[in-house]
């Protein structure tokens, strides 16, 4: 194909915003039709039933209409990710992209086809007096280290980072600096110096500004913005987390990403094309090996800056492959290539943006990608191809849809099957059996009891699965982390004996991280084993409590659906940085200090045991509890559903005693007629 590359104003009709940000989201097609078809059946199965059965439609048709996958940016200090979001939304000047290195805020934009511009809104979260406090008092996680090692001038250097820190702040915020800690704002607007007011950090104030509208007045203690805005032209709710970068004085944004990347089922890495991967970026191949290489996803960005993209990012791709196989980085991730500075351009109509010359070798190497199509609506959509950005839209489409948007469906459809479950045994009640072969016959009065104890008993089943999967686990992370610090204190002496003390040992403490992933992962696949056979034993009791309640046709398919057990959230604290990671100037510190075989082994041995023991603890404390609360979720939200739908059923069935009256109440052949045709139709979703 010919493209011509001498791009001149008004040669072609411009696209608007709209039109390009839906070049791209095709892959979402399908998913966004499914689920516009089960709210519509939900819709009739609310009309269908009764109140109660109505308002639980209802309820299903808002979490399906707006549910809101996660994407989480992380990446390189200057690599452009903040431009990056900003061409993703369509908003090129939102979010203040030259953010100073300090700032530690994530900001999510939930992005809503369903609102106006007019209702735009912010919210502004602050650090706690705790999370504010363990920085003052003990200088974040590398204060803690250098205490721990004794590294004094580290720690005064730290201390005098926190001091200034803390005047700057209170400079700004004067008496209500203590105060603003743990508070929030919100704002039912949304423009450039607001968020500039909470997330850029600026360096100078004068002391008679007016400080509620100083730049950066409240960036040192925002934690976390939240910006809800409109966008129309999307085919689904989406939110995008941009997170700060990992490489801070105290490791507190490292702390923050960890916690964005745990939230989100995607996580898209933006490096710099001049600087992918180096060797300062071993941070963030060590968070992201720790995410399924499936929903992960490295965006090389800044391509517009390279001399001979064609030839030259074939051998970045390489070189990033390499770096992931050395590193134990998700290898089969997906890599693409991005010009945040050509999107931007393109959103903002500047079509001659680019010189003749970058633009000639954008459109070679595109081409030879297949990322330009045969027809161009204009100048500014040949910018938008050439960005990238369309290829992204592409990726996290496929990855949206065969991921949450796929759980989602069959989630609610099984929900919605339960509904209608109960709605057929109303139609189906005639009478109640007089004998049964298994069962003795239950009256209606033995209703309550029994469900209390199909409760009580799949309750007791949950916690005793994740009781033994939680002892399997404790012993597979002490055995991992005592056998890792047995080696490295073995390697360390054996160092010792060949080198002496001056040469500085050096230890790769990948094997742990590997060791306790594993032992995470065979947890994760006995909690969601043990969640799955809970779920299906209670759907499968109560189904047999339905048979005794009442006389249903074993003709007509009754069953009960059982919830799907919840996902494995990926182990991203394992990606945090520790002791043995520092292999620069402090650990050289630290070792020409030490005097003594013995020392260097005890004190070796208990700094990386004090600094691996807060992972250890929160793998098999927080995070455990996090997925057994998950389960038990799912299960109590399942039997307080079940309890409401049997219970509404045996109350129509001994309200007179008169099951034509009933039948009749219901509309008889019509409604049993319509109740058919959404069974039908929610069978496809939930299979």
């Amino acid at each position: 194909m010919n493209v011509d590359v001498n791009i001149s104003a008004g040669e072609m009709d411009k696209a608007g915003t709209g039109d390009l940000l839906g070049i791209g989201f095709e892959g979402l097609e399908p998913y966004v039709r499914k689920s516009k078809d089960l709210r519509q059946t939900l819709v009739r199965l609310g009309k269908i039933g009764d109140k109660a059965t109505n308002r639980a439609a209802r309820k299903l048709h808002h979490q399906l209409k707006h549910a809101e996958p996660s994407v989480t940016m992380i990446g390189q200090v200057k690599a452009g990710k903040t431009s990056l979001v900003n061409a993703m939304v369509g908003l090129p000047d939102l979010l203040p992209a030259d953010v100073n290195p300090w700032t530690s805020v994530v900001t999510s934009l939930h992005l809503s086809p369903y609102t106006t511009g007019e209702e735009n809104k912010a919210r502004f979260k602050f650090f706690d007096m705790e999370e504010w406090g363990r920085l003052l008092d003990r200088g974040g996680r590398i204060g803690e280290l250098a205490e721990r090692a004794g590294a004094e001038d580290e720690l005064e250097k730290v201390r005098q980072q926190v001091v200034e820190m803390r005047e700057k702040s209170r400079a700004r915020l004067g008496e209500k600096f203590e105060m603003l800690l743990g508070q929030q704002h919100d704002y039912n607007y949304l423009d450039g110096d607001l968020i500039e007011r909470y997330v850029c950090l600026g360096d100078d104030f004068e002391d008679d500004t007016e400080t509620s509208q100083s730049q950066g007045r409240f960036a040192d203690i925002t934690k976390s913005a939240e910006l809800f805005v409109a966008r129309p032209d999307l085919p689904t709710p989406l939110c995008i987390r941009d997170t700060p970068g990992v490489n801070d004085t105290f490791m507190i944004r490292e702390q923050i990403t960890i916690r964005a990347i745990r939230e989100s089922r995607i996580c898209v890495v933006v490096l710099a094309a001049h600087q992918a991967l180096s060797s300062v970026d071993l941070a963030l191949i060590r968070m992201i090996s720790n995410v399924k290489s499936r929903e992960v996803i490295i965006v090389v960005n800044r391509v517009d800056e390279l001399s001979d993209p064609v030839s030259q990012i074939p051998e970045i791709r390489d070189s990033i492959r390499r770096t992931l196989a050395d590193h134990d980085g998700p290898k089969e991730a997906e890599i693409l290539f991005t010009s945040a500075f050509c999107a931007n351009a393109a959103l903002s109509g500047r079509i001659d943006a680019l010189d003749q010359a970058s633009l000639a070798n954008m459109c070679d190497w595109a081409r030879g990608e297949g990322h330009l199509p045969e027809a161009l609506g204009g100048d500014d959509e040949l910018l938008w191809h050439l960005s990238g950005v369309p290829q992204v839209y592409r990726a996290l489409s496929d990855r949206i849809a065969e991921g949450m948007g796929r759980e989602l469906l069959e989630r609610v459809a099984k929900s919605a099957m339960n509904l209608a479950s109960g709605l057929s045994a109303q139609q189906q009640v005639v009478s109640r059996r007089d004998t049964d072969a298994a069962l003795p016959p239950l009256e209606l009065g033995q209703l309550d009891q029994a469900l209390a104890t199909l409760e009580a008993e799949a309750e007791a089943m949950m916690n005793d699965a994740f009781d033994r999967a939680e002892e399997d686990f404790n012993k597979r992370l002490e055995r991992s982390h005592r056998s890792f610090l047995e080696r490295a204190t073995g390697s360390l002496l054996q160092h010792l004996d060949a080198n002496g003390e001056g040469k500085v040992w050096e230890y790769d403490p990948t094997g742990l991280r590997i060791l306790m992933r594993t032992a995470y992962q065979v947890f994760g696949r006995n909690a969601q084993s043990g969640t799955k056979k809970v779920l299906l034993k209670a759907a499968e009791d109560y189904a047999a409590l339905y048979h005794r309640l009442f006389d249903l046709g074993d003709e007509d398919g009754f069953g009960i659906e059982a919830p799907s057990a919840p996902r494995i959230p990926s182990p991203v604290l394992l990606g945090q940085t520790i002791a043995l990671d520092l292999k620069g100037t402090w650990w050289s510190r630290w070792w020409h200090k030490r005097r003594g075989y013995r020392n260097f082994a005890t004190e070796f041995a208990e700094i990386i045991k004090a600094e691996t023991d807060p992972i250890v603890d929160a793998l098999r404390g927080p995070h455990a509890k996090s997925i057994r609360d998950a389960s038990m979720q799912a299960l109590g939200e399942f039997l307080a559903e079940q309890r409401a739908i049997i219970s509404r059923v045996a109350e129509r069935a001994g309200e007179d005693g008169s099951v034509g009256a009933m039948l009749d109440e219901s509309g008889a052949a019509q409604k049993r007629a319509q109740l058919k045709q959404a069974i039908e139709s929610l069978s496809g979703f939930a299979a």
